[in-house]
């Protein structure tokens, strides 16, 4: 069948018009497939991290290795990975061309998505489950099966007050954890709580 922007697409949950390969600081939060407890467990206030934990938590890591990003304050939960991840001006911006917008899709000659834009949020998002789903399907001896969910949700921090704000969430993520240790999903920041405002953090 041919492809169809209009039969095929998929919504996107990412802001309208924004270029995710844009320098700053992106708050970016993963959950595991169907929120299973697969990465480890909170004990007395503390990730304690399982095999598949220490896998993502490697990867997460690794990331500077393969994209011009700076890693901030991170945890890796029971079901979910939260993160700040800072995409510094280098290689993404350039990509686009001085002043011009980056896509935030690879389109093919067909026109189907071939996948984010280089540099950007999905495209990093993408690469820290794809290896490590593959590498804990080696672990797990499940080849094919799935580690996290579909999509993931990303913040724009857009000011100093609101990084520190976030910071201090992931950072208490374990205790609150901990008090609430039955809760299945994790809870969703709302954006009141985390403190928008109108000016984009810029990496000093």
């Amino acid at each position: 069948m041919p492809y169809n922007p209009a039969v095929h697409h998929r919504r996107s949950i990412r802001m309208k018009g924004y270029d995710y390969t844009q320098p700053g600081a992106y708050f970016i939060t993963i959950c595991t497939h169907r929120r299973e407890w697969l990465f480890g467990h909170v004990r007395h206030g503390e990730m304690q991290l399982s095999p598949l934990g220490r896998v993502v938590a490697a990867r997460w890591q690794a990331l500077p290795r393969t994209f011009h990003v700076r890693l901030d304050e991170w945890v890796v939960m029971p079901n979910h990975v939260h993160g700040i991840i800072w995409i510094l001006q280098g290689e993404a911006a350039s990509a686009a061309g001085a002043g011009a917008a980056a896509p935030q899709t690879r389109v093919g000659n067909d026109g189907r998505p071939r996948g984010p834009a280089r540099g950007s949020v999905g495209a990093i998002v993408g690469n820290l489950k794809s290896v490590s789903t593959r590498r804990s399907n080696r672990i797990r001896r499940t080849p094919g099966a799935r580690l996290w969910q579909r999509d993931y949700w990303e913040h724009i921090v857009r000011n100093k007050w609101a990084l520190r704000r976030i910071r201090a969430y992931i950072r208490n993520n374990p205790r609150r954890w901990e008090r609430d240790r039955n809760r299945r999903r994790p809870k969703r920041p709302s954006r009141r709580s985390l403190g928008l405002r109108l000016c984009h953090v810029r990496e000093e």
